[in-house]
């Protein structure tokens, strides 16, 4: 037997800004909220337990404090490393330097709340919501 990972948790102080930003950068959509603290996003027509790891966002009066040890990557779909990083800084994203190389090949970015993700330069395939689940 093994295991999967079904939802990543966040700590944030805002739980719906931090929902509305990733369900642009991912095309999820929100599933719910779970009591008054914990909001949770996923693929449209899936949700949780599909292919893909849904997000909960949970609520937390603690400040984020240096580099998170644990980071997102994201990979273009439908269009090239540029076009997304654009997308991506007017969906509210900004770029920073946490060291990486001059020469780099990845985009490290953070989301409204500072927490950081790579958007790499590697375009994958979108994965399919199932029409039947919808």
């Amino acid at each position: 037997m093994s295991c999967r990972i079904t939802e990543l948790v966040i700590d944030c102080a805002d739980p719906q800004r931090l929902a509305d930003f990733w369900c642009e950068v991912l095309g999820y959509v929100e599933l719910g909220w779970e009591g008054d603290d914990h909001l949770e996003i996923g693929p449209p027509g899936t949700g949780f337990g599909g292919p893909q790891p849904t997000l909960l966002f949970g609520r937390s009066t603690e400040p984020k404090r240096g580099k998170l040890r644990l980071h997102l990557d994201v990979n273009p779909t439908d269009r090239d490393q540029e076009a997304e990083l654009e997308r991506l800084l007017a969906a509210g994203a900004r770029k920073v330097d946490i060291g990486q190389p001059g020469a780099a090949t990845w985009h490290v970015l953070t989301d409204p709340e500072g927490n950081e993700f790579c958007l790499l330069r590697r375009r994958v395939e979108a994965v399919e919501s199932d029409p039947n689940t919808r």
